[in-house]
C-alpha cells in the first residue's frame, strides 16, 4: 500500500488555525488513514472485507473490542503554540515526541496570554482545579486583565533588560511566567490520540487547554473520518462503570433502592449526569 494521501488533509496542511489569543495549531504532516488501520488489521485477521461498509464496520470491531494496535499504524506531526501552563498539562502524555522551542537558545517572544472577559471565572466550591460557573462582576473581569497584562509587562521588560546587559539567556528567561507563550513539534500515533483526545476534550479539563484539542480533533478526522467517528462513538461518548456501578444501575433501573453510598454514589451519580450531558 502507498503513502496515503487525503485531500481534505491536503489542503489544510501547515495552514495556522488560531486558538486562544495568539496561539495555533497546524498540522505538519502525516502518515496513513483509514486505509492503513484497515489494511494493518488485515494482516492479523486475514482479508475478507473490502467495501467502505465492512471497513467501517471492521474499525469499529477493533475500537469496541479494544484491539488497538492497527491504529498506531497512524501517526500525527503538529506544530503547536500555546501558553507554558498548557503545554506542561500536555507534555503529561509522554507517548509523544516533542522538540520545543529552548529559551536557552531562542529569545523568547513578547506574548503572553490574556484570557478573555468571558473565560475568567471564580474558583469552583466542588472541584478544586476547576472554575464556578456564577457571574464575575465585569470590573472584576477587566481588574483580572490589567493585572495580568501589567506583570506581564514588568517581567518582559526585565527579562528584556537583563539580555541588553549581556547576561546569559539561560538565566535572563527564568522569572518568566507560565502565561508565555512556548511552541513545539509535536508527534502521536492515533492509538495515544484517542486517550490525549478523551482526557483533553473532556467537559471537566481546563478550557485553556480543551480548545486546543478540539482543533486538534477536527484536523484528525480530516485524514480518518471513519476512526474518528468511531472514537466519538466508542471512547468519548462512552461512560465506564465498575462491576459495584452496574450493579447499582440495574437495582435502579428495575425500581429497586441504590445501594451505593458516599463517595461511591457521588461518583456514580457524577458519570449518570456526564452520560446524559453526552
Amino acid at each position: 500500500m502507498g503513502h496515503s494521501s487525503i485531500p481534505e488533509a491536503e489542503a489544510v496542511l501547515d495552514k495556522e488555525f488560531p486558538v486562544l489569543d495568539k496561539g495555533f495549531v497546524r498540522l505538519v504532516d502525516y502518515m496513513g488513514s483509514d486505509d492503513r488501520i484497515v489494511q494493518s488489521a488485515r494482516v492479523s485477521y486475514g482479508s475478507g472485507t473490502k467495501s467502505f461498509r465492512e471497513d467501517k464496520g471492521l474499525i469499529n470491531y477493533l475500537l469496541r473490542n479494544e484491539h488497538t494496535s492497527p491504529f498506531e499504524q497512524v501517526v500525527f506531526t503538529f506544530h503547536t503554540k500555546m501558553p507554558i501552563f498548557v503545554a506542561r498539562q500536555w507534555v503529561r502524555h509522554r507517548t509523544a515526541r516533542v522538540n520545543e522551542i529552548s529559551g536557552r537558545y531562542s529569545v523568547m517572544k513578547n506574548e503572553f496570554y490574556v484570557p478573555d472577559p468571558e473565560d475568567i471565572a471564580f474558583q469552583s466550591q466542588d472541584n478544586k482545579q476547576g472554575r464556578s460557573t456564577d457571574e464575575i462582576p465585569s470590573e472584576l473581569k477587566e481588574r483580572v486583565r490589567t493585572l495580568l497584562e501589567d506583570e506581564q509587562k514588568q517581567v518582559y521588560d526585565n527579562y528584556s533588560a537583563l539580555l541588553d546587559e549581556n547576561v546569559a539567556r539561560e538565566l535572563a528567561r527564568i522569572n518568566l511566567p507560565l502565561s508565555l507563550y512556548t511552541e513545539w513539534y509535536w508527534q502521536m500515533d492515533l492509538k495515544n490520540m484517542f486517550h490525549f483526545l478523551k482526557l483533553r476534550m473532556d467537559a471537566h479539563a481546563q478550557m485553556e487547554i480543551r480548545v486546543y484539542a478540539e482543533e486538534i480533533h477536527r484536523l484528525v478526522s480530516l485524514v480518518c473520518p471513519i476512526a474518528m467517528e468511531a472514537f466519538d462513538n466508542h471512547i468519548r461518548g462512552s461512560v465506564r462503570f465498575s462491576a459495584s456501578e452496574l450493579d447499582a444501575l440495574s437495582l435502579v433501573m428495575n425500581g429497586e433502592e441504590n445501594p451505593l453510598t458516599g463517595k461511591d454514589l457521588e461518583r456514580f451519580e457524577v458519570k449518570l449526569k456526564d452520560h446524559k450531558q453526552l
